[in-house]
């Protein structure tokens, strides 16, 4: 047998468990809409031209590079400096490349030559060597310091030039947008510097992966700064998020933090950028030829024909990037848009008094002036809306929306109170056809309430209505929709009668309170599935409602229904929680080692660590005392208490603060953690099992040690050793070789047992004799213990447990030794080490538990208090590492310390 007894009932809870889990995942990595960007192309070969950076700089960022972007003609030019053009600086992320610069370079690079190169751009990239500075934040504010060296670098470039540029405007992808926001934290930086900034996926709000302090330190100092200085800070921000496919950082942490629009600072969804329209994942987000391409022209509308440089007008930029990517009006930019037109000439007048009017053109010759009297409509109606398939005419009202198929736009005739007459204009056209709509009504007949079924409901029950007028536009108000908890299927049936062409309807989830709209294209009839869940919930103070826009056809009738999708429920808890999935399986693992600590107290025995996770890893010995920490955090009194024992925030409040706080998670967490320390308990067993079954296939080891030490002959040198590396390279790296030699002993022991259960077998008379002799010697002796049958089995169970723990360390601390591996090259001491303290007080405390038994620690007067602490601190990993997942190992390591300690005391 390679598993222990494993209960069945306890199998069939954990396996559903595991179901639901495993539905949580799928909603997150697969649930989305298939990849529509587009992949941008260069035209010629792309080429990457190293700049030379000052000596010292280069000597102290050895492997930080800055390189040029240019393509053919345009990259022979520039090789011989200097620059005349505008200079962008990219920033790639975590992990990310200097070339990644390639799609946006090429397209401004065409875009200029399309105009002559009256105006370019000069794109810079910075070499970062694909540092993991999401998940290993030491580096983060060298590569800060490095950054600001390169900008003045930069501008050095254009000296003595008539248009030099005094400041450069910066792309930033995931980390490398909080890197350019950690610029304004440098003592010396000036912010004239920086002119505009603009983030892709970029994680503005939290890390995604806590795992050290570094991270989170650096988080709080950017973000700080940016709350309390955000009405000094006088260039323009952008973040742009990917939406629901960038599994890898969801959009709610790209959302700039506590900062109004007065502060020229704009968080948008990519699905809805105009023109765009696309969720992108994260690394598609720098190539998406669609928002690469919105940006581009953001860009130029921004230069200042006077300088040639960016606009330093916060208004216009402003201005230009709600054109681009909030609501695009259906035509060029214009800083100063025109509100009145001459409608001279010799076209056609033809007046209109229908409320609802349509007309097809189709290889028209002359110009066509429709009129529509408002006198008679103001009386009936309160809006009149509008659409056409030609993009082409100009919206006088500047209230006109670009859609993907349509341009729409809806006027309330009661702002307009002087306006006589509607005037929609019809150019000649030779060879296309179009179509224009128009339309007056009373808004209460389009609104149409429709509240969305119960969290609870698991789509059993559902909400509909059926849109039987002819009107071509409708608001759907999705009321008591709000929460980032809640998750719907929305389903649009249109039925259609006499149609012979083909009909397109636009369906628009509008969320009012955030940027984060999205559009589905349907051809009518048919039958359209829409997912409806949210990147940020609705604030407190706010009493919009969540819209579904449809842009319909008359000839068709709708029937819209929404019940709520419990699989994409699970998908948001683990998009918004499954950071702190690692701190519930280590709380449930440090449950069931107090309970075995305990029953190896109380009876003499310790029991399968499978069966001690069933009856202690229970919720109700956790989560309870969290919600009362957090109840009593609301009296002053006990705040202060909580101040001055300088105890850490408490998560449940860090999440509360952003918006991400429900009950019933903490119990779902819990549940998908013990199932998860349940699954792993059983891989590790196994493998602990196989590992021997391998050691015995190679070399037969020896019986059970007669004498049990705690310290043996090599244990001071190869602690020392192990300390001695982890104080010269990289901690982590220390607390891997620990592990691995940990478990090297366990594996031996369990080989031993092996060994002496099948010699048992063969020879029963003979092991019952020594038994009975390792009885009366463990009797008559205390200094020296002999491990009889039943003392390894306990001990193997208790090491078990111990094995879990210490593999929930090392994972944690997997990043930095990965980083470290990786720039070996350039550093043999990883500096700064966020495993080295956890180390130092590790390695001796596993070095001792490696040869550690139950019997040698069954008499001790601290194990009763080492079986209670586990408890204490299973709680305190949920109140503080769930969302800081770097101080799980230090709840962790005071178990085990205790449990080391026991052999002595």
């Amino acid at each position: 047998m390679l598993l222990p007894s494993v209960s069945v009932w306890n199998l069939a809870f954990y396996a559903f468990m595991m179901c639901l889990a495993s539905l949580g995942l799928w909603d997150v990595f697969f649930g989305f809409e298939e990849n529509k960007c587009s992949m941008s192309y260069m035209f010629e070969y792309p080429e990457y031209q190293k700049i030379e950076l000052p000596k010292k700089l280069a000597k102290r960022y050895p492997a930080y590079e800055l390189y040029l972007y240019g393509e053919g003609s345009y990259a022979e030019e520039h090789k011989i400096l200097p620059l005349t053009g505008i200079p962008v600086l990219f920033l790639p992320g975590n992990a990310g490349s200097y070339k990644q610069v390639r799609s946006l370079g090429s397209i401004a690079l065409r875009k200029a030559e399309d105009i002559d190169f009256k105006y370019h751009f000069d794109f810079f990239s910075v070499n970062f060597n694909e540092e993991l500075v999401a998940l290993y934040g030491g580096s983060l504010q060298k590569q800060t310091k490095f950054v600001h060296e390169c900008i003045k670098t930069i501008l050095k470039l254009y000296k003595g030039q008539e248009f030099a540029p005094k400041s450069v405007a910066i792309i930033g992808h995931s980390m490398g947008g909080l890197v350019a926001r950690a610029l304004l934290t440098l003592k010396n930086f000036k912010q004239d510097l920086i002119n505009l900034l603009i983030t892709q996926a970029t994680p503005h709000v939290a890390p995604v992966m806590p795992l050290d302090r570094f991270i989170t330190d650096f988080y709080v100092t950017v973000n700080n700064y940016w709350i309390l200085n955000a009405r000094h800070i006088n260039f323009t921000t952008l973040s742009v998020a990917g939406g629901f496919r960038d599994y890898q950082v969801r959009s709610g942490l790209t959302f700039l933090p506590k900062l109004s629009h007065h502060t020229s600072a704009l968080s948008v969804v990519s699905s809805a950028v105009p023109k765009t329209w696309v969720s992108t994942d994260h690394l598609s987000i720098v190539w998406c030829k669609q928002l690469q391409l919105t940006t581009i022209r953001a860009f130029f509308d921004l230069i200042d024909a006077d300088t040639k440089q960016i606009t330093q007008n916060p208004k216009k930029k402003l201005s230009v990037l709600n054109h681009h990517f909030i609501r695009h009006p259906a035509k060029h930019f214009e800083e100063n848009p025109a509100i009145i037109s001459d409608l001279t000439g010799t076209s056609m007048w033809v007046p209109v008094k229908v409320s609802k009017w349509t007309y097809v053109a189709y290889n028209e010759s002359d110009k066509i002036y429709f009129t529509f009297p408002l006198a008679n409509h103001r009386k009936i109606y309160t809006h009149v809306y509008c659409q056409s398939t030609i993009r082409q005419g100009v919206d006088l009202s500047w209230k006109a929306e670009l859609l993907p198929t349509i341009k729409s736009l809806t006027l309330r005739l009661q702002d307009y109170p002087s306006l006589s007459h509607l005037v929609v204009y019809v150019p000649s056209v030779h060879g296309s056809k179009f179509v224009i709509d128009c339309e007056f009504f009373k808004k209460e007949t389009r609104s149409i309430q429709l509240p969305v079924t119960h969290l609870f409901s698991f789509g059993l029950s559902s909400s509909k209505v059926i849109l039987n007028t002819s009107g071509l536009f409708y608001n759907i108000e999705l009321l008591n929709f709000g929460q980032i908890y809640q998750a719907f299927k929305i389903n649009v049936v249109s039925k259609c009668s006499g149609v012979k062409e083909e009909i397109t309807s636009i369906y628009k989830l509008h969320i009012p309170w955030s940027y984060e709209d999205s559009l589905t294209i349907a051809q009518v009839p048919s039958s359209t599935e829409i997912s409806l869940k949210l990147h940020i919930a609705q604030p407190e103070n706010d009493s919009h409602v969540a819209l579904l826009k449809m842009y319909t056809s008359s000839d068709c009738q709708y029937e819209v229904t929404v019940k709520t999708s419990f699989s994409q429920i699970l998908g948001q808890v683990v998009r918004f929680h499954g950071g702190a999935l690692p701190a519930y399986v280590t709380s449930s693992i440090l449950l069931a080692y107090g309970g075995q600590l305990y029953s190896l107290f109380s009876t003499g025995h310790c029991l399968e660590y499978t069966t001690m996770l069933d009856k202690e890893a229970k919720p109700y010995k956790v989560d309870p005392f969290v919600i009362m920490i957090k109840f009593l955090l609301g009296y002053k009194w006990f705040k202060e208490l909580w101040d001055v024992l300088m105890l850490p925030e408490l998560d449940a409040i860090v999440l509360t603060s952003q918006s991400m706080c429900f009950p019933l998670v903490s119990l779902i967490l819990f549940l998908f953690g013990t199932c998860t320390a349940y699954w792993g308990g059983l891989l590790s067993s196994t493998s602990v099992r196989l590992l021997s079954s391998l050691w015995l296939a190679l070399k037969r080891p020896s019986e059970l040690p007669k004498d049990i030490k705690m310290i043996s002959a090599d244990l001071p040198f190869l602690t020392v050793v192990l300390i001695i590396v982890s104080w010269t390279t990289c901690g982590a790296f220390a607390i891997l070789l620990t592990y691995l030699y940990y478990v090297f002993k366990i594996v031996h022991l369990q080989a031993s047992l092996t060994t002496y259960k099948n010699s048992q077998t063969m020879n029963p008379k003979h092991s019952r004799r020594s038994e009975k002799k390792s009885n009366h010697h463990k009797d008559s002796t205390i200094h020296h213990l002999r491990l009889s049958a039943n003392d390894a089995e306990d001990s193997l169970h208790m090491h078990n447990t111990v094995i879990n723990l210490l593999t929930w360390i090392v994972l944690l601390s997997m990043p930095s030794l990965i980083y470290w591996l990786k720039n070996l090259r350039y550093y043999f001491k990883l500096n700064p080490d966020p495993c080295k303290p956890l180390a130092f007080i590790l390695i001796p405390t596993m070095a001792i538990l490696g040869n550690t038994h139950t019997v040698s620690i069954k008499s001790s007067k601290l194990l009763k208090t080492t079986s209670q602490f586990p408890l204490p601190l299973a709680v305190g990993v949920i109140a503080f590492g769930s969302a800081h997942l770097y101080r799980v190992p230090c709840f962790v390591f005071i178990p085990l310390l205790l449990h080391a300690l026991c052999n002595f005391m």
